[in-house]
């Protein structure tokens, strides 16, 4: 049975408008690198990392422009202070000799150890009677309450006359609460049974001298004895030499970055160089190379660290930046050698690379134009992985005395000043430690979400 032919007119073959088409590009076309960067971006932890990063570096490049304190000026009247401490002071007149009487403003007289004259920062006065049985005195001061085990701490003087007397300590006195004992001394010089203690809380004081030269108010303000000031700021407080923590931890910040940055990048530019040009030339010549870069990995760092020190001839307590510099370089590129040289080896079997080579391209074209950018993503990642690891490696060799040694300042060396005060002043050793471990966390953070956007195979199909 013959079927009826259809009769087609010409607005049959009228293209179809844009609202009629039933299939058309879903996305716009996005790039390699483009894919990557939004796929990153909807890495929270990693975009968080990313920020933080970049405001450590602004830590350290911008803010010695906004705190503009020398890292290494000591506030000897601020020595250990802790973020917020109170940094009042009261000006009194200017130290004069002190006879031994007691004055109108000393505390009431409550037994045979006293005070002579109201304690400050500038001087302590301590009077007595005479014990019984004593044939002299030695005078201690102590932080922490005496107990039982009779451990007055610090010996300031001893006195050899068995009669009443006085004593002035002056020695490097700070806003605090002291613990004086007066021992009796034996006919023979040692200590006897008898001993009397005395708290004395110590205020912090200033003269008027002391002011203007430190230009803590204005010049045309009129200052008396008696009047209240504040000494200068320190937010995050001070170190045990007085020396401002902010600081020391923007300068510290400038010489860790400085070697977790630009040692990575000298070593894995190294390492990019020696494996593509062992998987470009593969055969012999490629074994040769990495057997000579397990050799590299088998060496010892603290030894060549060490080695290297001696060779530019350094001595103890001098800074070894440029020896572990050095040593980073020279130890530290065959791990990213390794990788650029299996993606080099993958990527010179590919398609593109034959029909490169048949249109008469050259080595180098082949390896800067084609091979190189198609490992960017490990090398990128390689590189943010390898600046934490610098970094902890600068802080560890800072930490044993090997690296930036005082007065220079890192977040190494700080730690390893901050330890000697842990349990008494905290704050020296915990910021520091903060900065290594926020900065390290956020590279290894910004590392693995790269990781993730830089492989193509975990791609978005929206």
């Amino acid at each position: 049975m013959n079927e009826p032919a259809v009769k087609l007119s010409p607005d049959d073959f009228k293209p179809l408008g844009l609202r009629e088409q039933r299939h058309g590009i879903s996305r716009p076309s996005r790039s390699y690198w483009q894919d990557a960067w939004g796929r990153l971006k909807s890495n929270r932890r990693a975009i968080v990392s990313l920020w933080i990063i970049i405001g450590l570096l602004a830590f350290a490049l911008v803010g010695p422009l906004l705190w503009s304190v020398d890292p290494a000026r000591q506030d000897i009247d601020q020595i250990s202070q802790a973020p917020g401490a109170d940094r009042s002071a009261t000006i009194v007149a200017p130290y004069e000799y002190w006879g031994g009487q007691v004055t109108e403003s000393a505390p009431a007289q409550q037994g045979v150890f006293n005070l002579g004259d109201a304690p400050n920062s500038q001087v302590v006065r301590l009077v007595w009677d005479a014990l019984p049985g004593a044939y002299g005195y030695r005078i201690y001061r102590n932080i922490f309450p005496i107990g039982d085990d009779r451990v007055f701490g610090l010996p300031l003087v001893d006195v050899t006359s068995a009669a009443a007397g006085f004593y002035e300590d002056r020695l490097n006195l700070r806003p605090d609460t002291y613990y004086y004992t007066l021992v009796a001394l034996d006919e023979f010089g040692g200590l006897g049974e008898q001993y009397e203690v005395l708290e004395v809380d110590v205020e912090r004081v200033i003269t008027v001298d002391e002011v203007r030269a430190r230009s803590l108010v204005p010049p045309e303000q009129n200052l008396a004895i008696g009047d209240t000031v504040n000494l200068a700021l320190h937010p995050l407080g001070t170190d045990y030499l007085g020396r401002d923590m902010l600081a020391r931890l923007m300068s510290g910040a400038r010489a860790s970055l400085f070697i977790g940055i630009v040692a990575p990048f000298l070593f894995v530019l190294l390492g990019v160089i020696y494996g593509s040009t062992a998987g470009f030339l593969g055969g012999k010549v490629d074994q040769f190379m990495m057997r000579f870069a397990d050799f590299v990995v088998a060496l010892p760092f603290l030894l060549f660290m060490i080695l290297f020190q001696v060779v530019f001839g350094l001595g103890p307590g001098q800074s070894g930046i440029i020896p572990m510099m050095v040593a980073l370089l020279v130890l530290s590129w065959p791990a990213t050698a390794r990788l650029v040289r299996g993606q080099i080896l993958q990527i010179r079997q590919e398609a593109y690379i034959s029909a490169s080579r048949l249109l008469g391209a050259r080595n180098t074209y082949l390896v800067l134009r084609h091979m190189i950018p198609n490992t960017m993503g490990v090398i990128l990642v390689t590189l943010t992985f390898a600046v934490p690891s610098a970094i902890f490696t600068e802080a560890f060799l800072s930490f044993i005395g090997m690296g930036v040694a005082p007065p220079t300042a890192s977040w190494g060396s700080m730690s390893n000043e901050g330890l000697a005060t842990m349990l008494t002043h905290p704050h020296e050793l915990i910021f520091p430690a903060i900065f290594i471990s926020l900065t390290v966390l956020a590279f290894n953070l910004l590392g693995d979400g790269l990781r993730d956007a830089l492989d193509a195979r975990m791609r978005s199909l929206e």
